[in-house]
Order: structure tokens, then sequence, then C-alpha cells
């Protein structure tokens, strides 16, 4: 069954691949591999971070939240499926946008809490049409290095 969604920022007309009332709370019907879910340590929500990376470029694109089945999906079709925490439904990136996400590769970090899916991205990665997430939202920081390190431990 299908349901009209939006992706943030852009307008309805595309449809989930999930039936309503699935996801984080509801894992059981999903179908990703038992030797998989034992490995994810998920939040109290059901859900691990994905870190989403372009593949060739390695530039940081985006963070989405997945489940089970949005993990299932994403490693068995091909695109970047995720679990929408604000509308509390499945979305696949691109289905309303245009802005495809092909997967090229996914990875579990060393704890289990965290995916990186690296992708061939079409269009803009960001919801905003920039062409990442973080584009134009660097945040005043100091800048460390080894040397600076050193000398702050030399103050001391």
């Amino acid at each position: 069954m299908s349901e009209n969604y939006e992706e943030p920022g852009r307008p309805s007309g595309g449809t989930t691949q999930s039936t309503a009332g699935a996801g984080p709370a509801d894992r059981a019907g999903s179908a990703l591999a038992p030797e998989i879910a034992a490995r994810l340590k998920r939040d109290r929500d059901g859900l691990v971070a994905a870190v989403v990376q372009q593949h060739d470029t390695r530039e940081v694109l985006m963070l989405g939240w997945m489940d089970d089945e949005a993990l299932h999906r994403t490693l068995t079709t091909g695109r970047v499926t995720f679990w929408s925490r604000s509308r509390g439904e499945y979305w696949r990136k691109g289905d309303t946008s245009g802005h495809v996400q092909y997967v090229k590769s996914v990875s579990l970090d060393c704890d289990g809490d965290a995916l990186l899916v690296e992708v061939e991205q079409i269009g803009a990665a960001c919801h905003t049409g920039a062409p990442t997430c973080f584009t134009g939202r660097a945040l005043d920081a100091a800048v460390g290095s080894p040397e600076t390190a050193a000398a702050a431990e030399d103050a001391r």
C-alpha cells in the first residue's frame, strides 16, 4: 500500500514504500537479515544514524535515520530509504524531488550505532536545493592542530 508524502520543502505527489503504521516501533515485519540486525545498536526509537557521502568525492551530503526496514530497503533496492522522524513514515530520497541517491556501498561503524552510505547523488542532496545539507552552514570554531595542542600543554 502506498501513501502520499513530502520530502521536507518539496511539493507532495510522491509515494512512500511503506504500510501505514509500520516503522521503528514495529520492526517485526522487517526482512533485514538477522545477522545484520543483531549488529545494530539503535536509539530508543529504534533508529540508527545514516551519514550519506558522495562515493567519488567523499563529500558528506546529509544525515538521515534508518530503522531495520529502511536499511533493508536500502540494501536490497539500490536506492536510499530513510525513516522520517517528523512524518512517521518511510521516504525514498528523490521520489518527489528527482534528486536521487543510488547506493554504492553501505558500512556499519565499529560500535554498530551509525551507518555510512556511499551514493551517487543526482541533483542537490538537501531539500533546500543546496548541494549538501551542510553547504553554507559552517560554524565559527577554533582550528586545532598537533602544534597548537602541544603549545597548550606546555603552557599548563
